[in-house]
């Protein structure tokens, strides 16, 4: 089951918009997977709060995050195809940078920049899923973690807690990786 996962998937591109907490842990369980290609986006640089959380280290601050994590990606799986994009993700550009994937993981951290890119993809892109996060702040509370879906799209989160009580590494990696377990769900089904 597992060599089949990893053949299907080989032939998949997943893009993801934000490098940080959520879409760094999401390119690399993506990576382990076997994925083909990942196309990532980010205009940030690592800065060293960054790393109690995101898939950064020591030797990696003061870099570009997009050029990081292709190095770590290409670590974990040399066979991935990464595509980065050192740049400010907008309306105007988005479909340009993501329009190859086949399916897209939000992971900005402002719930304005979040909407923007929900709508702008449902509405180009309707028959490409878009798997988002929300509610991750905190720590504790599992079992409130979930995965809800209307229509292409996907919530990953607990959809209560806002970020203003501090984000906690355990439960943004539990949910970058629902979002990456989510995008390989709908791939493998995408080819049955």
């Amino acid at each position: 089951m597992i060599q089949e996962m990893r053949e299907i998937l080989r032939g998949k591109t997943v893009g993801i918009a934000g490098c940080g907490g959520l879409g760094s842990n999401a390119a690399v369980a993506l990576a382990r997977a076997g994925i083909g290609s990942l196309i990532i986006a980010d205009f940030d640089i690592v800065e060293e709060s960054n790393l109690d959380r995101q898939y950064y280290f020591r030797d990696d601050i003061g870099k570009f995050k997009v050029d990081a994590l292709a190095k770590h990606l290409k670590n974990i799986n040399p066979a991935v195809d990464v595509i980065s994009h050192n740049i400010e993700l907008t309306q105007e550009n988005v479909p340009k940078i993501f329009g190859d994937a086949d399916i897209l993981i939000e992971a900005f951290d402002e719930a304005n920049s979040k909407k923007w890119l929900i709508e702008i993809w449902t509405k180009l892109f309707p028959e490409k899923p878009i798997i988002c996060g929300n509610g991750i702040a905190g720590y504790g509370n599992t079992n409130k973690l979930k995965v809800i879906r209307m229509g292409k799209i996907y919530f990953c989160g607990d959809n209560e807690t806002d970020s203003s009580i501090g984000l906690c590494s355990a439960r943004v990696a539990i949910v970058a990786n629902m979002q990456a377990n989510v995008a390989i769900e709908i791939l493998m089904e995408q080819d049955k």
